[in-house]
C-alpha cells in the first residue's frame, strides 16, 4: 500500500470493520445476527433442537425439510458408522461400489422399477437439478435433436443455488447480481395451462425439459390435477422430458412416498434429496426412466458429470437405512394421519384468527399466509421478525410468502402439533404487540 492509502493496483482498500468477525459465515443469515448463541444449535433428538443459550425448541421445519422421521434415528446412525468403519471412502467416479449398487436398487423399488431404470448419485438438490438438465440435453442430442437446449421452470419455484439450478429457480434471489446465465431458461406461471401451452407453440421444438416441483417450495402451492394433465399432454405432443423435482416433496412429505406417484403419468426424471437420508448425509439422486437410460446405453454414451462425495458408502448406507426405517415406522401412513390433524388445526386458525388469511400446501408441507396492519398480506420485510418471535415462543419455523412455512416431521405427535400452533400464536401476538399491528377485521 502507498502512503496515500492506495494499493499498488491503484484502488483504495476498504476499511476493516472494528467489530470482531466470527469465523463461521452461515448461509442466508444477516451479519448482525451472526454469532448469536440463540441461533447456534448444539444437539437434536426426536423433534427437539438444543441451542448454545440453553433453550430447547420444537422444530416445526424438520431441519431444512429433511429430517422426515426425526433427529437421532439410531438405525441410520449405526448404518453410517458401519459404512465408515468398513469402507471409509469408495466412489462412483469411473468405478462402482456395492453400497451404491444396493442403494440404487432400493431406490428403484420405492420409485417404481417398472418405469424407472437407473439411478445417478449427486450431493445436493441444487447439484442434482444441474445434473438433470445435463441428462435432458444429452438425451436429445443422442436422438439427433441438438437444438433442444431450453429448460422450462415455473415462476415462484426453488431448485437450488448452484449456477444451473439458480438459473432455473423461479424466484428473484439475485440471479443478475451473481451473473447467472438464464439465456436457455424460460419460466411460466404455475397452474395456468395456457401459459405453458403458448410457450410450446412458440418454442416447443427447442425445449429439452420442463422441471416442476409437485408442490412449489417457497409458497407451498400444489400443482393442480388439471395442470399436471396438461404437462403430460404437452410432453406427448412436443417430446420434452418432464422432470419432477421432489427434493422437498419426496419421502412421504405429501402423503405418498413421492408426490409424482399420484400423477396420471410418471416423470422422465425424478430428483430426490432432503429426506433421502433423513438429513444425515449430503446426498441427492436423479432417477431416470428406462426410456431415458436406454438412449445412453444404446448410444454407448458417457454422461459428463461427477462429484467426489456422490454415491459414497456412508451416503448409500444412510439411504438404505432411511428407506428401511420409513417402512418399519410406516412413516408415509403416519404422515397422512398427522396431515389430517394438521389440516384441522390450520383450518381452525384461518376461521378464528383475524390475522391468519389462509393455509396452502399438501400433507406435511404447509404454509400460513398472514395479514398485516391494514388487512393486506403481511409485508415480506416483517416475516423475519415474526419468525424470530415464534422462535422466542419456543418453535423453529422458516419464512414463507407473507407468512411462515410448516414442515413437521412425519413422526410428530398430535401434542407436538398443538404445541407448534400455540407457539405460532404466541409469536404472532408478540409480533403484533411489537409492531403495533391491529388485529382488524378481514
Amino acid at each position: 500500500m502507498t502512503d496515500d492509502g492506495m494499493t499498488d493496483h491503484g484502488t483504495t482498500e476498504a476499511p476493516v470493520s472494528p467489530r470482531a468477525m466470527h469465523p463461521l459465515w452461515p448461509s442466508l443469515l444477516a451479519p448482525e445476527l451472526q454469532g448469536s448463541d440463540e441461533l447456534c444449535a448444539v444437539s437434536a433428538e426426536g423433534v427437539r433442537v438444543r441451542f448454545t443459550d440453553g433453550r430447547e425448541l420444537l422444530d416445526g421445519s424438520s431441519g431444512l425439510w429433511n429430517t422426515n422421521i426425526g433427529y437421532g434415528n439410531a438405525a441410520i446412525a449405526d448404518a453410517a458408522a458401519r459404512a465408515l468403519r468398513d469402507a471409509s471412502y469408495l466412489s462412483v467416479f469411473r468405478y462402482e461400489n456395492v453400497y451404491a449398487r444396493e442403494a440404487a436398487a432400493a431406490l428403484l423399488d420405492v420409485c417404481g422399477a417398472d418405469h424407472y431404470g437407473r439411478v445417478l448419485f449427486s450431493t445436493s438438490g441444487g447439484a442434482a437439478n444441474d445434473l438433470a438438465m445435463k441428462v435432458a440435453r444429452h438425451y436429445h442430442a443422442l436422438r439427433g435433436e441438438e437444438r433442444r437446449k431450453v429448460v422450462v421452470g415455473l415462476r415462484g419455484s426453488y431448485h437450488g443455488l448452484t449456477y444451473g439450478s439458480f438459473g432455473l429457480t423461479g424466484e428473484n434471489l439475485g440471479q443478475q447480481l451473481y451473473g447467472v446465465d438464464q439465456r436457455l431458461i424460460r419460466h411460466v406461471t404455475p397452474n395456468e395451462p395456457g401459459d405453458i401451452a403458448e410457450l410450446m407453440k412458440r418454442q416447443g421444438a427447442q425445449v429439452a425439459a420442463v422441471v416442476v416441483e409437485p408442490v412449489l417450495g417457497s409458497g407451498a402451492v400444489p400443482l393442480t390435477e388439471e395442470y399436471v394433465a396438461e404437462l403430460l399432454r404437452l410432453r406427448e405432443e412436443y417430446g420434452f422430458l418432464l422432470v419432477a423435482d421432489e427434493v422437498a416433496t419426496g419421502f412421504g412429505r405429501t402423503g405418498s412416498f413421492f408426490a409424482s406417484q399420484e400423477w396420471a403419468g410418471q416423470p422422465d426424471l425424478l430428483i430426490a434429496s432432503k429426506g433421502l437420508t433423513n438429513g444425515t448425509s449430503a446426498a441427492a439422486v436423479v432417477v431416470a426412466a428406462r426410456s431415458v437410460a436406454a438412449a445412453f446405453e444404446d448410444g454407448g454414451a458417457v454422461l459428463t458429470h461427477g462429484e467426489t462425495q456422490a454415491g459414497t458408502p456412508v451416503t448409500c448406507a444412510t439411504i438404505l437405512a432411511t428407506i428401511s426405517e420409513m417402512r418399519r415406522l410406516d412413516a408415509v401412513a403416519q404422515g397422512k394421519r398427522l396431515a389430517a390433524h394438521l389440516d384441522t388445526l390450520l383450518s381452525g386458525l384461518v376461521a378464528s384468527h383475524p390475522l391468519v388469511a389462509d393455509t396452502t400446501g399438501l400433507g406435511c408441507f404447509r404454509s400460513l399466509r398472514l395479514l398485516g396492519a391494514d388487512g393486506s398480506p403481511l409485508p415480506q420485510a416483517e416475516v423475519p421478525a415474526l419468525v424470530a418471535a415464534i422462535r422466542r415462543a419456543g418453535a423453529i419455523v422458516h419464512p414463507g410468502i407473507n407468512g411462515v412455512q410448516l414442515f413437521p416431521a412425519l413422526t410428530c405427535t398430535e401434542a407436538d402439533l398443538a404445541e407448534l400452533v400455540e407457539c405460532i400464536l404466541a409469536g404472532l401476538a408478540a409480533h403484533v404487540a411489537g409492531t403495533g399491528t391491529r388485529a382488524g377485521a378481514r
